[in-house]
């Protein structure tokens, strides 16, 4: 039993560690561009048809259709998606934070209230209502900003927050810490300030992460369809858009991005499964 116990602790630390590894990867790619995705190299950047190069020396991963490095629209795309998807996440985890601890922590009609928004929300499937609320947004004059797309995730993706963090609080509200709290006279908002959200956050982390990895891809979808953060940033969405037609004489230019997405979900959801399992093991330790 102890075995099996402390090879799952090596395991959930493994996936952690790679998770973790990949994610600063992501990051430092984001932030360290080789060279200018916006370069236009139509002389050297296609071969002598007009096509797009294959990987090579000079470029790592090729050229696209217009004689673009991949490899430094592939970083740009990294430093793009990240920053949508930071935001994002963000934006989606103080509303989730908010509606959580006020729904646990009340209880009575304000939950009932509450709980039934979240369900109405989680009818529509993620990615139907982000590309409807992307469409809704783009008709706002945003539309030469990443500011639609923020939104979009944020209002699509709260949901799944409030639910966790409302049935952690409402753990926590029967503890004895907060109904010792209640008898010295302290205040409903210093109650969930001071007492409840401290102890939520690790819960918080975790699905915090997980909806970094959500966003990622539904970021890419948006930008497939033509929804997402506009030209001239590189995403990895429109690049895979781009380089549909190009799938047989090019396919580094489907490959590429398609990769890129695929790497950046499998981090995050490493990441966030490490996480959840650590967090795990310091409850078990701590009982």
């Amino acid at each position: 039993m102890l075995a099996c116990v402390s090879r799952v602790r090596r395991e959930t630390r493994r996936s952690a560690l790679i998770g973790a590894i990949l994610v600063v990867v992501l990051v430092g790619l984001g932030v360290i561009t080789p060279g200018d995705p916006h370069t236009l190299e139509v002389d050297r950047g296609l071969s002598e048809l007009g096509l797009p190069l294959p990987p090579s020396a000079d470029s790592p991963l090729g050229t696209d259709h217009l004689g673009r490095d991949v490899l430094a629209r592939i970083a740009a795309g990294a430093s793009t998606s990240l920053g949508v998807a930071t935001l994002a996440t963000l934006l989606a985890l103080s509303i989730g934070v908010a509606v959580g601890l006020i729904a646990g922590y009340a209880g009575g009609w304000v939950d009932r209230v509450l709980m039934r928004t979240v369900d109405l929300v989680l009818a529509f499937p993620f990615l139907l209502l982000a590309i409807l609320l992307a469409s809704l947004l783009r008709e706002s004059g945003l539309t030469t900003s990443s500011a639609p797309v923020v939104l979009t995730l944020a209002l699509a993706g709260w949901t799944t927050m409030a639910r966790v963090i409302r049935t952690k609080t409402m753990t926590l509200a029967r503890s004895e810490l907060v109904i010792a709290a209640r008898a010295i006279g302290a205040s409903p908002l210093r109650i969930v300030v001071r007492h409840l959200l401290p102890n939520v956050a690790s819960v918080v982390v975790v699905v915090a992460v997980l909806g970094f990895a959500q966003n990622i891809l539904a970021e890419s979808v948006l930008s497939y369809l033509g929804l997402g953060p506009p030209p001239p940033d590189p995403t990895w969405g429109r690049m895979l858009y781009e380089g549909r037609t190009f799938y047989r004489t090019a396919p580094h230019l489907v490959l590429a991005p398609g990769l890129a997405i695929v790497i950046a979900v499998i981090a995050f959801n490493l990441l966030a499964e490490g996480l959840r399992g650590l967090v795990a093991e310091d409850r078990a330790d701590y009982r």
